[in-house]
């Protein structure tokens, strides 16, 4: 299998890339956006084996994050949703990318989402996810979650924020239990996603900035973000992925559902927040089915 990694000048920076297969094969490559934000490609690394269809697949690091440039002294603000869309625009100018269908994971959805709104020429299939359409109906789904969760796990997390201690050993075994439950239900982690949250935690500067401490205490700059009024604005066929016992609930994604026209939605009954993971070979051939339709 053809594999090529580079970087590609974003202003003053560098974005890494990854192509595994051929981008001149005929077939509609697909970009794979990861969530975050602040994560890296490597929890989503399993989305290569779609390139066995001879579909190209590229894999990128967003800036901040991996192997792209770091930028642990940037400011809050300098973090935003139009700085990761001017990335991907970039790269896709880059790679010399003409037509390609877009998978974005949680906040990677999140983009691949404002990416479809704007209508870009060359975007033919969308596929969105375990991502929310508003963070206020996230952060609504994380509460009812918590509330399942032991009482002294839910007594800990809540101590530690009202103290501002998220940063405890404390802290992070309590939220390691909400995590089993509806991030990863395999446990340990596979190798690749636990290489994301070491990642995260050797420089957390963009999910501190958008999101927060963790994923339910949602306190960084996407808090207010929703995209559920401009929905009717995505054009292109769009799949939607979520795992039973998904962060992202049904009551999240289903905004996409309702507001995008040509729209099919699977539910992965063993899964939460990662399916591509959690039941791999069944997520890659939804994947590769849906695909398949748009050539």
């Amino acid at each position: 299998m053809q594999v090529r990694e580079g970087y590609a000048d974003f202003r003053e920076h560098r974005t890494w890339f990854r192509v595994t297969g051929d981008l001149n094969s005929g077939r509609l490559p697909l970009i794979i956006a990861h969530g975050g934000p602040g994560c890296t490609h490597d929890y989503v690394d399993s989305f290569k084996d779609l390139a066995a269809t001879r579909r190209a697949v590229v894999h990128y690091d967003q800036l901040g994050n991996g192997r792209s440039t770091h930028l642990p002294e940037a400011p809050s603000d300098f973090w935003t949703v139009e700085l990761f869309l001017a990335e991907l625009n970039n790269l896709i100018a880059h790679l010399g990318i003409r037509d390609y269908a877009l998978l974005g994971q949680s906040w990677g959805g999140m983009l691949g989402a404002e990416h479809a709104v704007r209508q870009p020429v060359g975007l033919k299939a969308l596929i969105i996810a375990n991502s929310p359409a508003s963070m206020a109906l996230w952060c609504q789904a994380a509460k009812e979650l918590r509330q399942a969760l032991p009482a002294e796990v839910q007594a800990t997390l809540q101590r530690h924020e009202d103290a501002g201690t998220t940063d405890s050993a404390e802290y992070r075994a309590a939220s390691d239990v909400f995590y089993a439950r509806h991030v990863c239900r395999i446990q340990p982690m596979p190798a690749e996603v636990a290489r994301t949250f070491a990642a995260i935690d050797a420089d957390p500067t963009v999910y501190h900035a958008m999101n927060g401490p963790t994923e339910f205490h949602v306190i960084g700059s996407l808090r207010t973000w929703s995209i559920i009024e401009r929905l009717a604005s995505i054009q292109v066929p769009t799949l939607l992925i979520s795992g039973r016992f998904d962060e992202a609930t049904p009551a999240t994604v289903q905004p996409f559902a309702d507001g995008i026209a040509n729209v099919q939605w699977q539910i992965f009954e063993q899964s939460s927040h990662m399916p591509h993971v959690e039941e791999r070979e069944a997520c890659m051939a939804c994947v590769a089915g849906f695909l398949e339709q748009q050539r």
